[in-house]
């Protein structure tokens, strides 16, 4: 890590990804000179922990930025849109968590292990992808790099931190209360704007956000834009099905690709095993494949379950299972701000 100090501001100080942000930056080390955590009216005046010291958290205002080197943005995209530019013209660069730059031809969409080159063309921010889409294209980069492909199908499984830390809570008591013979209060799932709602517990739920005119979820279209601009490739054509099920943290996704070159499984397994942030769990004879419960609070991207396909010999199957809160979001930015510094 270089030795110059920065100026941190982490916008969403007191949210759950906020949380995870402040861990990764003490965890990799990174060199923080001065801490600005920022969040609503309602959360100044708290404290958070940071290097065993308590730092008090600050209304977000365009001057809280003033003197910012770097600002990490996870409170939403209305929240981003306000504040991005007035930080950027302060002198800081923006890494956004939200969606609300992702699709922006003038900021980069970025994963470093799949187009970190794309952080130099930033213009004050830089967009971190969809949580869902950072895992599948760490797993899907060595593949491409080696054999290309032009369709991706995929099947989401998505923890339920992908809603925040209120579905988690929601989904906790309803556990509780269905086991307990009562009826599970409903208010979050599937998306906490929407009229209805239904129990996450002992469920899944085939809707992660809202829905579009075309019968896709927001969610799934973002695996599609993103996929395309992440690999600059308008080409590959995917399509997504994400689902949110009972599980805390961990997203897991069931992969099929139709690979542009014919290929032998070693050379598959090969290509994943020597990918930067993959590790590759695969032996179904001895029971090893990635896990959610296994993959929470680690970085990397986990892939297990490799083989052809049954019916089209260049199709592959894959289950890919990362840390939604890290990997899929504040582990993805803090590279992106190790690479900046």
């Amino acid at each position: 890590m270089p030795s110059r100090e920065m100026t941190v501001a982490i916008l969403g100080a007191s949210g759950a990804v906020g949380e995870q942000l402040l861990r990764n930056l003490e965890a990799r080390n990174f060199p923080v000179k001065e801490l600005r955590p920022l969040a609503s009216k309602r959360s100044a005046g708290k404290t958070i922990r940071f290097r065993n010291e308590e730092v008090v958290i600050r209304e977000a205002t365009p001057e809280a930025f003033e003197g910012v080197d770097i600002a990490l943005f996870s409170a939403g995209g209305g929240i981003s849109k306000m504040f991005a530019p007035e930080a950027v013209k302060r002198g800081a660069v923006v890494v956004d968590n939200t969606n609300a730059f992702r699709m922006d031809p003038d900021v980069p969409l970025v994963v470093p292990e799949v187009n970190k080159e794309a952080i130099k063309k930033h213009k004050g921010i830089i967009a971190n992808p969809n949580c869902s889409t950072i895992q599948m294209v760490v797993a899907l980069k060595p593949l491409y790099d080696r054999f290309g492909f032009e369709r991706v199908i995929v099947s989401t499984y998505q923890a339920v931190s992908g809603s925040g830390a209120k579905a988690m809570k929601e989904l906790e008591e309803q556990s509780r209360a269905i086991l307990e013979g009562q009826e599970p209060r409903t208010e979050v799932m599937p998306v906490g704007a929407l009229d209805k709602h239904y129990p996450l517990a002992f469920n899944a739920i085939p809707q992660c956000d809202v829905a579009q005119e075309n019968g896709y979820t927001l969610e799934e279209m973002k695996m599609v834009r993103e996929t395309k601009k992440i690999f600059s490739d308008d080409r590959i054509g995917v399509s997504a099905t994400c689902v949110r099920v009972p599980v805390l943290r961990g997203h897991s996704e069931s992969v099929y690709v139709e690979l542009n070159k014919d290929f032998d499984m070693e050379e598959i397994r090969h290509a994943l095993r020597e990918a930067e942030g993959v590790i590759l769990e695969d032996d179904i004879a001895a029971q090893v494949y990635p896990m959610p419960l296994n993959a929470t609070g680690k970085d990397e991207v986990f892939v297990g379950r490799v083989r052809r396909d049954t019916v089209n010999p260049r199709g592959l199957n894959m289950w890919v299972v990362s840390d939604n809160l890290l990997k899929g979001a504040a582990t993805n930015a803090v590279q992106i701000a190790e690479y900046l510094v």
